[in-house]
């Protein structure tokens, strides 16, 4: 997604050079509301905006999220605009997931050492079959737990984190065996 931000905020530069005044600047800012459709610079629709944060807007586009500095969109006869079409923020995104997939696998390997969603140690990779993903948890290779290969991603500095915490893996493993939720902690 780090590909993603960046490729989008290149749109964000382009879209601000392209509004020459104050006034279209506040005029394109009211049109950055939830809800509002996204038209590219072709006048075709690119997506929905989900969500407002800060000065990040959530553009969802054919089901892929995307943030957006919300200072990159202009105004059009339709409503909000960037100027972009739809097939170059899908090819983004689709680019951005292909290297988090590729990030993610090349971290994902038997000895390494996973981290959970909040930085809490998680364990050791003790092997991979698939999607399989079993994990030695807190390096004690009696106390396994298998995860799928779509719960981990590489952090920004290629390390394993898995995309829950200790709290969420414990929750699942108790629901599973119909025990109350113990608890390693985050």
């Amino acid at each position: 997604m780090k590909t993603a931000k960046l490729a989008l905020a290149a749109i964000a530069l382009t879209t601000a050079a392209a509004m020459p005044t104050m006034a279209a600047a506040q005029e394109a800012s009211a049109s950055v509301t939830a809800g509002a459709t996204v038209y590219g610079n072709d006048g075709a629709e690119i997506g929905t905006l989900e969500r407002i944060e800060g000065e990040t807007a959530i553009l969802v586009v054919d089901g892929m999220k995307a943030p957006v500095p919300a200072n990159a969109f202009g105004t059009g006869e339709k409503g909000a605009t960037l100027n972009a079409t739809k097939a170059q923020i899908v090819g983004m995104l689709q680019a951005a997931k292909q290297q988090a997939i590729a990030a993610r696998d090349a971290a994902l390997v038997v000895g390494a050492e996973a981290m959970t969603a909040q930085h809490a140690p998680l364990g050791t990779v003790l092997e991979i079959n698939g999607n399989n993903v079993i994990i030695a948890r807190g390096g004690d290779e009696a106390n396994k737990i298998t995860l799928l290969r779509e719960h981990f991603a590489a952090d920004a500095d290629g390390m394993l984190m898995a995309l829950l915490t200790n709290a969420q893996i414990d929750a699942a493993m108790a629901a599973q065996a119909g025990a109350p939720a113990g608890g390693t902690g985050e």
